[in-house]
C-alpha cells in the first residue's frame, strides 16, 4: 500500500481523474482517492516507486507527497487514539489484530461487561437487603441467560460505536487481520489466518498488544477446565459453589458480584487483599466481603488443584476446599512474548513490560508502545491517554504523559479508591506525614443513607500541610476521589481545601476532615 496527500482537488471529479491516472501505472492494481481527505490509498506492486506516483499526479496540475505511514499491532483504546490523532496529523494508519473481533480487553472482556455484572448485582443485594424500614425486602428473581445476552449486545453496541463506526468512517485508517511481528526495524510480517503471509512497511509503529491472565503454575491446575474473568463474566449459569484464586481488583470485584448473584463464593488470598494498598483499605473491604457471605481465606496458598465428576479441589496450606467453578483472577501480565522484539532493539522488564518514556517512545525511537503491553499502570484511561500522546509525538508534536496524580477505583461495594502517597509511600521517600482516618459514620450524607461502612484517609505533608494522599473506603468512592486528585494536582493544603464550598449532602463534604480535627 502507498499512501500520498494531494492538494489541489475540489470536487470528486477531480478525485476521479487522478485514480484513473494511478490506476494506468504499470503495477498499480487499485487506487482509492478522497477529494474530502485529501488523499490517495494506493495497492501497487513491490517495485512501483513513490516517484512515479508523484510525478503522474503533479503531471494533472495537483500536489502530492508521500504520507507518514504509522503501523499500529492492536485495536484497543491505546491503539485507536493513537490511530485518530495520528490520522488527524496527517498520517495514513495501518490496525494489525489478530483477534476475532477488535476493541481490546476494556470494552470486550474487562470494563464494560464487568461494570454490567457489577451494578446488576448491586441491584439484586438492594432487592435483597436495603436499609430502609418501610421497603420490604425479598429475594430477587435472577435470570443470568438474559444477563448474558444484555452484556453482550451492549459490548456490541459499544465496540462498533468506538471502533468498527470510526475505522469505517476514517478512510485513513484500515484494518489487516492477522498475527503481526517484527521482521526489521521498519516492517512487519502479518500472518493471516489461512497461512497467507503479508509484509508491512510502515515509518512509525505503535506497539499496543495488552496483557493477558496471568496463570500461576499450579500443580494440576493445566488439566482442569479453570475459568479466567473473560469466561466468568458471560456465563449463563451461576456457579454453585466459586473458588477464586486473586486478592487485588478483578479477584475482589468478581466475588463480591457472584456472591449477590447467587452463587457461594471463596476467596483464598496469598497474604491479605489489595496487598500493595494501605493495610486499611484491604482490613475494611475483608470485612465488608464477609459480612455479605463472601468466605475470604487470608494466607491461604493452593498447592495443587484436581478436577473430577465436575468438581474442583483445591488443596491449600489451610485445607482442601471443594467447588464446582474455579476462578484464576492472579492479574494480568503484558502481552508481547510473541512480536519478536529484539529484532529491533526493543527493551523489556522482567516481566515482558515494554520501557517507554513520558512521550511513550521505547528503546527504538520510531517505535512506541502504549497500554497494557508497555510499564506503565494497566488501565484503560492510562492507556487511551498514552495513545493519544504517541499519536502526537510519532507525527511530529511533542506530548508528554505525567503519572504523579493518578486516581484509581476498585468498583466493590463500598468502592474502594486511591490516588497520591500512602503513609509507607511517602516515609520510604523521606517525607515526614500527618494523616486523619474519618469513618463514615461520622459523614452526614452516609448516615442519611444509611451506608456507613468505610473510611477516608488523607495523608498530608507534615511541614506544609500540603495534601499528598487520599484513601477512601465508602459506597461513592469513585465519585469522590477525583476531587482529592485536583486538590493533589493544584499543590492544595488542607486548609485550602476545606475553605471551599461543597454543597451540603453531597460527598465533596467528605475531603474537609482535617477541618477542627
Amino acid at each position: 500500500m502507498r499512501y500520498l496527500n494531494i492538494q489541489g482537488m475540489t470536487c470528486q471529479d477531480c478525485a476521479d481523474h487522478i485514480q484513473a491516472t494511478l490506476e494506468d501505472i504499470a503495477g498499480v492494481h487499485r487506487a482509492e482517492v478522497s477529494h474530502t481527505q485529501a488523499f490517495a490509498a494506493i495497492h501497487a506492486h513491490s517495485h512501483v516507486r513513490y516517484d512515479a506516483l508523484i510525478q503522474a499526479i503533479h503531471a494533472l496540475g495537483y500536489v502530492a507527497e508521500k504520507a507518514l505511514h504509522v503501523a499500529i499491532i492492536g485495536s484497543g483504546s491505546a491503539a485507536f487514539a493513537c490511530a485518530i490523532k495520528a490520522a488527524e496529523n496527517g498520517a495514513r494508519v495501518s490496525l494489525v489484530e489478530s483477534a476475532q473481533v477488535m476493541g481490546g480487553c476494556c470494552v470486550n472482556v474487562g470494563c464494560v461487561p464487568s461494570k454490567i455484572l457489577i451494578q446488576a448485582a448491586q441491584l439484586a443485594q438492594q432487592q435483597r437487603d436495603n436499609p430502609f424500614a418501610g421497603i420490604k425486602n425479598h429475594e430477587p428473581q435472577i435470570n443470568r441467560v438474559l444477563l448474558a445476552q444484555q452484556q453482550a449486545a451492549r459490548v456490541e453496541a459499544l465496540r462498533f460505536a468506538k471502533y468498527q463506526h470510526i475505522l469505517e468512517s476514517n478512510p485513513a485508517l484500515s484494518l489487516i487481520k492477522g498475527r503481526a511481528t517484527f521482521q526489521d526495524k521498519h516492517s512487519l510480517l502479518i500472518e493471516k489466518k489461512d497461512g497467507e503471509k503479508q509484509r508491512l512497511l510502515a515509518d512509525r509503529f505503535l506497539i499496543a498488544t495488552g496483557s493477558k491472565a496471568i496463570i500461576p503454575a499450579i500443580e494440576g491446575l493445566a488439566d482442569t477446565p479453570y475459568w479466567t474473568s473473560t469466561e466468568l463474566l458471560f456465563t449463563e449459569q451461576a456457579p454453585a459453589h466459586l473458588i477464586i484464586i486473586g486478592s487485588s481488583v478483578v479477584a475482589v470485584e468478581l466475588a463480591q458480584a457472584c456472591c449477590r448473584l447467587g452463587s457461594k463464593v471463596t476467596l483464598l488470598a496469598r497474604h491479605h487483599l489489595l496487598f500493595h494498598d494501605d493495610p486499611l483499605l484491604g482490613k475494611g473491604l475483608t470485612e465488608a466481603l464477609q459480612n455479605e457471605g463472601v468466605k475470604v481465606l487470608q494466607q491461604t496458598q493452593a498447592r495443587q488443584i484436581a478436577y473430577e465428576n465436575e468438581q474442583f479441589t483445591v488443596r491449600t496450606n489451610n485445607g482442601n476446599i471443594i467447588g464446582d467453578r474455579l476462578l484464576i483472577a492472579s492479574g494480568r501480565q503484558p502481552d508481547t512474548q510473541a512480536l519478536n522484539l529484539h529484532a529491533v532493539a526493543v527493551k523489556t522488564r522482567n516481566n515482558g513490560a515494554i520501557r517507554v518514556n513520558r512521550r511513550m517512545q521505547t528503546s527504538a525511537e520510531h517505535i512506541y508502545a502504549a497500554g497494557d503491553c508497555s510499564d506503565m499502570p494497566q488501565l484503560v484511561y492510562v492507556a487511551a491517554a498514552a495513545g493519544s500522546r504517541a499519536g502526537i509525538n510519532m507525527t511530529g508534536g511533542h506530548a508528554e504523559l505525567d503519572l504523579s496524580v493518578l486516581p484509581t477505583v476498585i468498583f466493590t461495594d463500598p468502592q474502594v479508591a486511591r490516588v497520591g502517597l500512602t503513609e509507607q509511600q511517602a516515609q520510604a521517600q523521606n517525607i515526614a506525614t500527618d494523616s486523619r482516618v474519618l469513618g463514615m459514620e461520622n459523614v452526614p450524607r452516609a448516615l442519611v443513607n444509611f451506608a456507613t461502612d468505610g473510611f477516608i484517609k488523607l495523608v498530608t505533608e507534615a511541614q506544609t500541610g500540603r495534601l499528598i494522599g487520599a484513601q477512601i473506603l465508602a459506597h461513592e468512592a469513585g465519585e469522590l476521589i477525583q476531587s482529592a486528585a485536583l486538590a493533589i494536582r493544584n499543590h492544595m493544603t488542607v486548609d485550602e481545601l476545606a475553605q471551599q464550598f461543597f454543597p451540603y449532602l453531597v460527598s465533596g463534604r467528605k475531603l474537609a476532615i482535617f477541618e477542627g480535627l
